[in-house]
């Protein structure tokens, strides 16, 4: 047996009740494949496969806090801290019913991989919690995040470990937690990104996993002979990542026509209406039926489909394993060319090998939603330099960095033999860099 199928089954076995993360695990190990098979005497001898897919470490603590009618509740936070071979560990925090320690080790194994990609010094880290903040009151969410950070605080630090938001925790949420790192420690250091302006935030943040992801699209458009120009388009999901990668989508010229929540799906063929979808999420906080009731010659559906629609270009944007085998012949038989995800594995597996064999372009999360992370870092940075940089700069960066990684994958791929398989030219050049660093520095 070989040295991957070894880890594989061990990783399985180990981790049974956690599908998400044994997805992650496969999908990565299988793609690097040929890399292990050239160096498996080294890699076996200072067992870097057992390594690289074991959390250093995985905190878990019980968050108790009350309502606004005195009742107390308790929720279970998580920390898992994955791998810091080349930085400190950086991931988000999640706040959602569905967080569970499975959910919180995929996160943050792929984060590593991500971080590495952006080339900038950051190692991988998720955590979270099942606190749901939706109805909450902010008085609640306040006294949840003061709590949750209670505990967290003894984990992080500058140079230690640096969340940042995700899935229900936004700027409101990222405020509470700061201020009370700040009240406990009297330390004002860079220990969460997404921060707000006047605290040390940084420009572009909000929109920089959506522009990031049609930045990465656009230069492998390019570097296959396509653009976006006049490109009908589908994106899923109606939070940040999805409302900037919709509004950078149609400053490159595409157009978008469609948009979801957990509740619905927008058809809108004259394309989606930015300005309305931003006021129906960031300022109503509403359901997509309010985007129909302003939008009368949009379509409103119940349930899932946005994948349904004819479309030369997909962005799966929402919430992990949301694309799959159907939605993947649904999207071939409609003639889209490509799907590039914005969210954190969107696609399941058997969807990504039918698309990749369908002759479509695919980019994977790890890669195209990689300038959420890369401009949390670039906040890190100005945090550091005691500056703040101009939007202009932080988008230069970020574009920069976004091709960069287009371009690293299409060039691991080819190197190996896999021209066009961008799922294992990222997973390639994240694993050499991060291998790299922890066989330089021993076994710990």
């Amino acid at each position: 047996m070989s040295y991957v199928d070894e880890v594989l089954e061990s990783v399985k076995k180990k981790n049974a009740a956690e599908p998400e993360f044994i997805q992650a695990v496969t999908e990565v190990l299988e793609s690097i494949r040929v890399v292990v098979d050239e160096n498996e005497e080294k890699y076996r001898k200072a067992a870097l496969l057992e390594r690289l897919v074991e959390p250093d470490r995985i905190i878990t603590f019980r968050v108790p806090w009350t309502d606004d009618n005195g009742n107390v509740h308790v929720q279970r936070g998580y920390r898992v801290q994955f791998n810091n071979a080349i930085g400190p560990y950086k991931g988000g925090l999640r706040f959602h019913p569905s967080v569970y320690q499975g959910i919180l080790k995929f996160l943050g194994f792929e984060q590593v991989f991500k971080n590495a990609l952006t080339t900038l010094p950051i190692g991988g880290g998720k955590g979270g919690s099942d606190f749901d903040p939706h109805g909450k009151s902010d008085a609640e969410v306040m006294r949840f995040c003061q709590s949750f950070m209670t505990e967290l605080y003894k984990y992080i630090g500058a140079d230690v470990d640096v969340p940042a938001g995700d899935i229900g925790v936004g700027g409101r949420e990222i405020g509470y937690l700061y201020g009370q790192y700040k009240r406990i420690t009297t330390a004002y250091e860079s220990i969460l990104t997404g921060k707000g302006l006047t605290f040390g935030g940084s420009l572009i943040r909000t929109q920089a996993t959506g522009y990031g992801l049609m930045y990465c699209t656009e230069e492998i458009l390019k570097l296959n002979g396509k653009n976006m120009k006049d490109a009908v388009c589908a994106v899923s999901g109606a939070g940040n990542v999805a409302i900037y990668a919709i509004e950078k989508a149609q400053q490159l010229g595409a157009k978008v026509v469609t948009c979801s929540d957990s509740s619905g799906w927008i058809y809108d063929p004259d394309g989606i209406d930015v300005a309305v979808l931003k006021d129906v999420k960031e300022v109503k906080r509403a359901r997509l039926t309010e985007y129909k009731a302003q939008r009368p010659n949009a379509e409103y559906h119940e349930g899932k489909g946005v994948w349904s629609v004819k479309c030369d270009y997909a962005f799966p944007c929402a919430t992990q394993n949301e694309l799959n085998l159907d939605d993947a012949k649904a999207l071939v038989a409609n003639g889209c060319q490509g799907v590039f995800e914005g969210a954190n594995m969107p696609t399941t597996l058997e969807a990504t090998k039918y698309l990749q064999e369908s002759g479509l372009l695919f980019t994977p999360g790890k890669a195209s939603n990689a300038g959420g992370v890369a401009t949390s870092a670039l906040e890190m940075s100005q945090n550091s330099e005691r500056l703040s940089w101009t939007a202009e700069e932080v988008d230069s960066r970020l574009k920069s960095i976004m091709y960069g990684i287009a371009d690293t994958m299409a060039a691991s791929a080819e190197k190996y033999g896999m021209k066009g398989n961008y799922v294992a030219g990222a997973n390639i050049a994240g694993f050499e860099k991060v291998a790299e660093a922890m066989l330089a520095q021993g076994i710990y």
